[in-house]
């Protein structure tokens, strides 16, 4: 029974009197629908934090809490929520920073706004987990503090601080400035030299794979400047030296920097390895020159990302959509282009071209048209969702091109109730279809009745206030509890039926 109360915790319809009863009975799972209700009062929020210990800090980090309703001793979950949201007491700082829980300790690192003396604490623990989850929150002052900490996994935290002084994380690449760390999570764990294998078969062992130690902490070290070289509060001529280093993760981040010179985009777009050029792809830092190299790179991955650039020029742009799978997607090139381009694209002899205009959501109506009455199923699918579009016209994408277009026809906002009931009764169409008249706000009853049909529609049409009552309460017994969840959630299930279904105190 409990998947149809989280139905009705969730249900926007359920009276406050039914919430209240539902609060007194809660289980962890109902107290987290609970506490997701937008009605739900500071009176219910402090009730339920009562009755189910778990959602207190639920209610905390959602705002529903105030430091007046929690005692940190009784609840320091729910504590530690409000100082994340800066909604604590600052006593309650000092109070966890000498708590004998070193994980509550390191949920307090990450707390902004602590007072001054309870950082020193924490950056002082004898705990290195928490010293490195202050070192990834802390001011810059303390973080340039902490890059000389003895500690290897504290340094790795600072050089993924974005608050760390620029010349700090410079440092951390090289090392350069400051003295070498003493300890690592390797050496901390293991005799060393130590190598962890991938297939490591101890269950009770916290190393990553590939972590290793001959007594320089050399994963650890590794590791420090993948974070200093994804930070980017780095200096680029920092980063641009590990442009031909041997780690494949390290060339990868580098490639992934926005800032970086012309001349090492052109070194990366040579790399052996895909997955560096599909990084550079992305990067902003590539001009037309080098997207127009890459666009002829034969790795199908480097092209998808590239389609994505937002300056990939149209020309390049429309090659790639007829060469690669870029997928039903508004890419940024497309969204920005001129009315100019979009006329020029959206009347282009290349299919391809038409299809990837045809995504977008915007379009002057003769444009529109023009491309819904297209002859490429490709490019009337991409279309067919575009608000504006008559029921005439949705009519004749179904009866040109079929299942192929069925279920972006059902998901055009301006699908009539008719249409989608027409389509619903199809016995060709395809189960997706069935999905997106299932969501559709203005399917009608028939149309859902049709959906309930269909297993993954089912739960959706279950959900849907167009369902008649009596079918959404047969539906409260369904064997896919997901559809029973639904149906309780469901706010056209009569009120009567929601009191029934709660339990009286």
């Amino acid at each position: 029974m409990n998947h149809v109360l989280c139905g009705l915790a969730a249900n926007v319809s359920l009276p406050s009197e039914l919430t209240d009863r539902l609060i007194a009975l809660a289980d962890e799972e109902i107290a987290a629908d609970l506490a997701d209700r937008a009605d739900l009062s500071h009176a219910q929020a402090v009730a339920l934090a009562s009755r189910v210990e778990e959602s207190a800090a639920r209610l905390a980090y959602a705002g529903r809490l105030t430091a007046a309703d929690i005692d940190p001793v009784t609840r320091p979950d729910a504590a530690l929520a409000l100082l994340a949201e800066r909604a604590g007491h600052p006593e309650w700082g000092r109070l966890f920073a000498a708590d004998p829980d070193a994980e509550r300790r390191e949920r307090l690192a990450g707390c902004p706004g602590l007072p001054a003396d309870v950082v020193e604490t924490l950056a002082a623990d004898p705990d290195v987990r928490v010293v490195a989850e202050l070192a990834l929150w802390t001011t810059p002052e303390v973080a340039a503090r902490l890059a000389a900490h003895p500690h290897a996994e504290v340094r790795r935290a600072v050089a993924a601080n974005e608050a760390t002084p620029p010349a700090v994380l410079a440092a951390l690449l090289t090392g350069e400035g400051l003295p070498p760390a003493r300890r690592c999570l390797v050496c901390d764990r293991e005799e060393v030299p130590f190598a962890h294998g991938p297939q490591c078969p101890r269950l009770d062992c916290g190393l990553p794979p590939g972590a290793s130690c001959d007594g320089s902490h050399e994963s650890a070290r590794h590791d420090t400047r993948l974070m200093a070289i994804r930070n980017p509060a780095t200096p680029t001529d920092a980063v641009v030296n590990f442009v031909d280093h041997p780690s494949l993760l390290l060339r990868r981040a580098l490639a992934g920097r926005p800032d970086l010179p012309s001349q090492v985009c052109a070194r990366l777009a040579t790399d052996p390895n895909p997955g560096v050029r599909a990084d550079l792809a992305d990067s902003p830092a590539i001009d037309e020159s080098l997207i127009r190299v890459l666009a002829t790179d034969r790795d199908h991955e480097v092209r998808r990302r590239l389609a994505r650039h937002p300056h990939v020029p149209l020309d390049v742009l429309t090659h790639l959509a007829g060469t690669t799978r870029i997928g039903a997607t508004l890419l940024p090139r497309i969204a920005s282009a001129s009315p100019e381009e979009a006329e020029k694209l959206a009347g282009s002899p290349n299919p391809a071209a038409r299809t990837l205009m045809a995504q977008r959501r915007d379009l002057p109506p003769a444009l529109r048209d023009a491309l819904a009455a297209d002859s490429d199923a490709k490019v009337v699918t991409s279309v067919a969702p575009h608000p504006g579009l008559s029921e005439i016209q949705l009519r004749t994408m179904l009866d040109r091109h079929g299942v192929q277009v069925a279920a972006k026809v059902a998901a055009n906002p301006d699908a009539t109730a008719a249409l989608l009931e027409h389509l619903a009764r199809q016995p060709r169409t395809a189960r997706k279809a069935l999905r997106e008249i299932a969501r559709h706000p203005r399917a009608p009853a028939p149309a859902l009745l049709a959906c309930l049909a269909d297993t993954r529609a089912r739960p959706l049409a279950a959900a849907h206030p167009a369902l008649p009552p009596p079918v959404i309460e047969q539906l409260l017994n369904d064997a896919d509890r997901r559809v029973a969840e639904a149906a309780a959630a469901n706010p056209s299930l009569p009120r009567t039926v929601m009191s029934d279904l709660v339990p009286r105190p």
